[in-house]
């Protein structure tokens, strides 16, 4: 009997060992879960975090300034955010370091209705853009319009909060929105052949889009966790391009409320969003220097940057495999 206590006893001594040895890492998205964080979901699901030494806990998110800010004060370990918004928030002491980007190009589009006569920007003068008053693409417009020729002051801005963009373009309250591009089908779904529409991308514009920041001083003390969590993350997303059907019903399956065949569409539009030719030809997820320099003169120029930074210091690509890219 006192054996079987001994042996139960060391049992019990390396199951705590193990647990010991996994580090506890807090995970905010930057909105409410959806197609585009199906990697997560699925590589959780998987138990790929767990085997890699990582109790992850994912939360659902509020914006990317959210993330960013909660991320920056430590309040969370990692968070997924966009990168001008990161930007903006590390020229005010966010204290944060992005390890893998996830929208290669950026996810800003523009829509309108073709009825309405405007067949593309240069018909954007004296119409009504509808969209949220800290919307990162309001405060960028004016980068848009000089790029394209145009005077930023051509438009006027109208508040629309983030759900009711498709509905006031509808009612012709706005003559124009924005909207991020992974959500394109359910705007095709809405406004069928009357849809007119543009990447930024497209005219001139791409900064990168979200990423995932880690707190410094968490990165500083967890190094190792860190690698662990980018190398599971990246080897998901890369999986989830070629197998998206799993990864999106491990998402469905953590969060009620999804319905596979719109995420799967929704994770379709974030494939197109990865693919650059950094991410096919450098590292899925890596950053190119001269594009984060342009980000960081475009954010310098356009928002309120309260204290400049050497833009390098914000990210790193030394975390990232470079065996795993993008198909192309």
């Amino acid at each position: 009997m006192r054996k079987g206590w001994i042996a139960l006893a060391a049992l019990f001594a390396v199951s705590s060992a193990q647990a010991a040895e996994k580090t506890e890492i807090d995970f905010v998205l930057n909105w409410i879960a959806g197609g585009d964080h199906a990697p997560y979901y699925y590589a959780q699901q998987e138990g790929w975090y767990e085997k890699a030494g990582i109790d992850l806990n994912i939360e659902q998110g509020k914006g990317s300034a959210a993330a960013v800010q909660r991320t920056g004060i430590g309040q969370t370990d990692i968070g997924l955010a966009d990168m001008g918004t990161a930007l903006v928030a590390r020229g005010k002491g966010a204290n944060v370091v992005a390890v893998m980007n996830v929208y290669a190009n950026s996810p800003y589009g523009m829509y309108w209705l073709k009825s309405s006569g405007i067949k593309g920007i240069q018909d954007f003068p004296g119409h009504k853009i509808g969209n949220p008053p800290s919307d990162a693409a309001r405060a960028m417009w004016p980068a848009l319009a000089k790029k394209n020729g145009l005077d930023p002051n051509s438009v006027t801005w109208v508040n629309v909060q983030p759900n009711a963009k498709l509905a006031a373009l509808k009612a012709k309250s706005i003559d124009i929105t924005t909207s991020f591009y992974n959500i394109h089908h359910i705007f095709q779904r809405e406004l069928g052949d009357d849809m007119g529409f543009f990447k930024w991308s497209e005219l001139g514009i791409n900064p990168y889009g979200n990423s995932l920041f880690v707190n410094a001083n968490f990165l500083g003390e967890n190094q190792k966790a860190v690698q662990a969590f980018v190398d599971v993350t990246q080897r998901a997303f890369r999986f989830c391009v070629d197998n998206p059907q799993p990864c999106v019903e491990a998402l469905v399956a953590a969060n009620t409320g999804l319905k596979v065949d719109n995420e799967l569409q929704n994770w379709a539009l974030v494939v197109e969003l990865m693919t650059d030719k950094t991410s096919q030809n450098v590292a899925l997820g890596a950053f190119d220097d001269a594009r984060m320099k342009d980000d960081y003169a475009l954010v310098e120029t356009y928002f309120d940057l309260e204290q400049p930074f050497d833009v390098k210091t914000i990210y790193t690509n030394a975390f990232l495999d470079k065996s795993i890219k993008m198909p192309k």
